[in-house]
C-alpha cells in the first residue's frame, strides 16, 4: 500500500476528526496486513499521570476503521463506515506513547465478501494497545459498513 494512503488516511482524521490531531494520532506503519498507529502521551494525560482510558479507546476505534478503510480501498471498494460498538480492557498504566495494533484477518475479510454481496456488512476486529513493548489495554470493536 502507497504511503499516501496512509497519509490521506490521517489527514482525514484530523480533517474530520479534529481530537485525533489534538491527541497526536497518527498512522506509524501497515504491511497490507497490520495497522499500527501512535499517539503521544502528553496531550492524552490524565490526573493520575498516565494515559487517559477515553484517549486508549479513541485511538484504538480508530485504528480499526482506518484497517477497514485501507481494506475497503486495497479491495477497489467504496464503503461508508460507522463505528456501531466497542470495548475496552485497561490491563495497565500507560506512562509513555501509545501504539495501537490492528491485524484483518479471515472474519473481518468475509465482511467485504458481504458487502459485495448486500452492500451492508458488519466487520468485528481486536485492537491491542502497546506501551513499552507490553500490553496496556485490549479493545474489541465493530464497525458497520455500507457500500455507496
Amino acid at each position: 500500500m502507497a504511503d499516501g494512503r496512509l497519509h490521506a488516511l490521517e489527514t482525514r482524521w484530523h480533517t474530520e476528526i479534529p481530537i485525533s490531531a489534538t491527541m497526536g494520532v497518527r498512522v506509524h506503519r501497515f504491511d497490507g496486513t497490520t495497522l499500527e498507529t501512535t499517539a503521544a502521551l502528553a496531550p492524552n494525560l490524565n490526573i493520575h499521570g498516565t494515559a487517559f482510558a477515553g484517549s486508549q479507546f479513541s485511538l484504538a476505534s480508530l485504528c480499526g476503521w482506518g484497517q477497514v478503510w485501507l481494506q475497503l480501498d486495497a479491495a477497489g471498494l467504496d464503503g461508508s463506515i460507522v463505528f456501531v460498538e466497542g470495548s475496552i480492557r485497561c490491563v495497565t498504566p500507560v506512562r509513555d506513547a501509545m501504539l495501537a495494533r490492528c491485524v484483518w484477518n479471515q472474519s473481518a475479510a468475509e465482511a467485504l465478501d458481504a458487502l459485495r454481496g448486500s452492500g451492508r456488512a458488519r466487520c468485528h476486529l481486536d485492537v491491542r494497545i502497546e506501551c513499552a513493548d507490553a500490553v496496556a489495554a485490549e479493545f474489541s470493536g465493530v464497525y458497520g459498513i455500507r457500500a455507496r
